[in-house]
């Protein structure tokens, strides 16, 4: 059985020589494995410099128990996934008018 919520969710987009991020937390809701969540009316455009912060709703849709427990379940293969990021020496190309002799 699914269901779905509505709740409030300040949301936090920065975009600074410091910092770029953006935050979205759902306020008085524990969110469990296989649950969605889509927040409203969030700014989608921010000048360098900026940070916005803004009060939105947002909308919860719980997983029933087998999505939850299916989410569990292949979680831990998904994770492995993000060890693969960028540690990679970047390749090199000639630069055009040089000669590599």
């Amino acid at each position: 059985m699914s269901r779905t919520l509505s709740v409030h969710c300040p949301v936090e987009i920065a975009l600074t020589p410091e910092t770029f991020h953006a935050y979205a937390v759902p306020d008085g809701v524990a969110l469990r494995p296989g649950d969605a969540v889509q927040v409203h009316d969030v700014p989608t455009e921010i000048a360098f410099g900026e940070v916005i912060r803004r009060d939105c709703r947002a909308t919860v849709r719980r997983a029933g128990l087998l999505k939850r427990a299916w989410t569990r379940a292949t979680s831990v293969f998904l994770l492995t996934s993000l060890y693969e990021v960028g540690f990679e020496p970047k390749p090199t190309y000639p630069v055009s008018g040089t000669s590599s002799a």
